[in-house]
């Protein structure tokens, strides 16, 4: 619905069902889909088809999602648009297969090496799976990148009614056409229009460092420093247009809470559990984890005494709580990994009634 026509992937639990819908469905809207032979493959495949001019997408989990990390880096220097969905497991590692985990929050930010900016999507339902899967390629084809559907194994095995609608309810973005005069296709002070292989312009895709044109320049400070602010530049200043998230009684609370993903699923019913004891807790759940909503952040912890942080690692997202609250609150995180199982609403709310204590 969303135009993505390609499909490329190496099987992987909990997200091989993605590769195994998409093989039967993609087909019959007249796409492909290629089982390669392994992740770095599978993104290559996806980075080569977005360059012909095609939505293109894999799907994978932690180990995957590592293997992938060099051509993560090779996409955003190309500023190649991409959707990467990345279904969370227990690691380090092989880890758990079958179990869940939040553990990859910081991967999906910093995985590559080099200075870029990285846009992470995490549903916390079946809808939002589908709705966010929308709205990744949405803002891949708009700031020409890799986006990343943070998921996580309770999320995407869970089942759930979903509403799909009509495909001109739906809004979708493509990417910047080029004009014949164009000579400019990378970076620098806009968003630049991208050309498809065979449509007849002449220019390198190159993980080099390059000028607007495509040519290597790999011995200039001055282009690589300008590649590499607009690289950022595009996602940290169009921040405001980027981060979304869920909101609810963070303006004058005892206790407030930072979630993302299946574990913010929790806070719903901690919270009401809590106003039953007579205690104000509102919740802050991250629709986007990258950019991280520093803004929000800050301002709920000018108006609450106490923060929470649960979460399925060890204080991936706490760390980044702390730092954007600036010191004005403490904060408390809720931490549990391996076995997948949820942090549950009781061991939550018992958390939020210890902090007011």
């Amino acid at each position: 619905m969303v135009g993505c026509r390609f499909f490329a992937g190496y099987p992987i639990t909990p997200a091989s069902e993605i590769a195994e819908h998409l093989a039967l469905r993609l087909p019959q809207t007249g796409g492909v889909v290629v089982q390669m032979e392994d992740e770095m493959a599978s993104l290559g495949a996806v980075i080569g088809a977005s360059w012909t001019g095609a939505k293109a997408m894999t799907a994978t989990s932690g180990p995957g999602f590592s293997l992938m990390q060099e051509l993560m880096g090779y996409a955003f220097m190309t500023e190649t648009p991409c959707v990467v969905v990345d279904v969370q497991r227990a690691g380090p590692s092989t880890g758990q297969a079958t179990k869940c985990g939040q553990g990859d929050v910081m991967q999906a930010r910093w995985g590559t090496h080099g200075d870029y900016a990285s846009i992470a999507l995490s549903p916390n339902s079946v809808q939002e799976m589908f709705d966010m899967t929308v709205r990744a390629f949405n803002l891949a084809e708009t700031y020409r990148t890799p986006v990343i559907v943070l998921a996580d194994e309770i999320i995407a095995h869970m089942r759930e009614q979903v509403q799909i609608p009509s495909s001109d309810e739906i809004t979708v973005f493509n990417r910047k056409e080029p004009k014949v005069s164009d000579k400019m296709f990378f970076m620098m002070e806009e968003i630049a229009p991208m050309p498809a292989v065979g449509e007849g312009y002449n220019v390198a895709v190159t993980g080099s460092t390059h000028d607007e044109t495509g040519r290597r320049f790999t011995a200039d400070a001055t282009v690589h420093q300008r590649l590499v602010k607009s690289l950022v530049g595009k996602i940290v200043n169009n921040a405001d247009k980027i981060v979304d998230y869920e909101a609810q009684n963070v303006d004058n609370c005892d206790v407030g809470v930072v979630s993302f993903g299946c574990t913010s699923r929790t806070v719903y019913e901690a919270v009401e559990t809590a106003k039953e004891r007579g205690i104000k807790a509102g919740f802050i759940r991250l629709k986007t984890v990258w950019p991280f909503p520093e803004e929000a952040v800050y301002d709920m912890a000018q108006n609450c005494k106490k923060i929470i942080v649960p979460e399925m690692n060890l204080k991936e997202v706490f760390y980044e709580v702390e730092r954007a609250v600036h010191g004005a609150v403490p904060i408390r995180s809720v931490n549990k990994v391996g076995g997948g199982e949820m942090i549950t609403p009781e061991e939550l709310t018992a958390e939020i009634v210890r902090s007011v204590k």
